[in-house]
C-alpha cells in the first residue's frame, strides 16, 4: 500500500515521490548505523542526496521524519483472502514477524517507541501514522470472517470498535514481544498456536 503523508499538503512545487522514497530509506539507514541519538536531519539529507531544506519542507523535525519512515514499512502489510479467518490471522502474523526481522524495521520501531515515552506528540503521531492505519487489517479480516459466517455481526458499533482495538492490540503486542523482546522466532508452529488461542478467545467472547 502506498504511503501518504498525514499532514496537510502545502502549496508550491509538487512533491517528488522519488525524493520522498530516498529520504525515508536514508532515515532508516541512518537509524541502523547511528541510532536515534546521533541521527540528524543533515545526515539524512546527505545520504538521500537532497538539500536539508528539502527535508524541512516535508517534515518539521526528526520525530516526524522517523515515524513516517517506519509507517511506510508497515504499509507494506497486506491481508490477502486465504479462505478462512484462521488462515488470514496466521498469514498476517507471519508477514508481520518477517517485517520485524528486518534491521531497519526493528531499529526504527524500537527507537520511536522508546523516544515516545518522553514525548506525547510523538506518541500521538505513532498512533495516527502507524497504529490507526494498520487497524485496517483487523477490520478487513473481521469483515471477511463475518461474510463467511465465522463471526457474527455486532449490532453495537461502539462495542465493535472496542473489540477491533483489542484484537489489534493482542496480535501486535504478541508478535512485537515475541520478536523484539523475547527474541524468539515466530514460525508456522508458533503462529498456528497463537491463532488457535486467539480464535478460542473470539469464540468465547461471542458466545458470552
Amino acid at each position: 500500500m502506498r504511503h501518504t503523508d498525514p499532514r496537510t499538503p502545502r502549496t508550491g512545487r509538487p512533491r517528488s515521490t522519488a525524493a520522498d522514497t530516498a529520504i525515508l530509506e536514508a532515515t532508516r539507514a541512518s537509524l541502523v548505523d547511528l541510532g536515534w541519538s546521533k541521527l540528524t536531519m543533515g545526515d539524512v539529507a546527505t545520504r538521500a542526496g537532497v538539500a536539508k531544506t528539502t527535508l524541512y519542507r516535508r517534515w518539521a523535525g526528526k520525530n516526524e521524519l522517523v515515524v513516517d519512515a517506519v509507517a511506510v514499512l508497515f504499509d507494506e502489510l497486506e491481508l490477502p483472502d486465504r479462505g478462512s479467518l484462521a488462515a488470514d490471522v496466521q498469514g498476517v502474523v507471519l508477514q508481520f514477524a518477517t517485517l520485524l526481522e528486518r534491521p531497519e524495521t526493528r531499529t526504527a520501531l524500537m527507537a520511536v517507541v522508546a523516544e515516545s515515552t518522553r514525548d506525547d506528540s510523538l506518541r500521538r503521531r505513532i498512533r495516527s501514522a502507524i497504529v490507526d492505519r494498520q487497524k485496517r487489517l483487523v477490520l478487513l479480516g473481521r469483515e471477511r470472517a463475518q461474510a463467511r459466517g465465522e463471526l457474527r455481526y455486532e449490532d453495537d458499533a461502539s462495542a465493535a470498535a472496542r473489540n477491533a482495538d483489542l484484537i489489534f492490540d493482542v496480535i501486535a503486542g504478541a508478535v512485537v514481544h515475541r520478536t523484539l523482546v523475547s527474541a524468539e522466532p515466530v514460525d508456522a508452529e508458533w503462529a498456528g498456536g497463537f491463532t488457535t488461542l486467539l480464535l478460542l478467545g473470539l469464540s468465547g467472547a461471542q458466545a458470552g
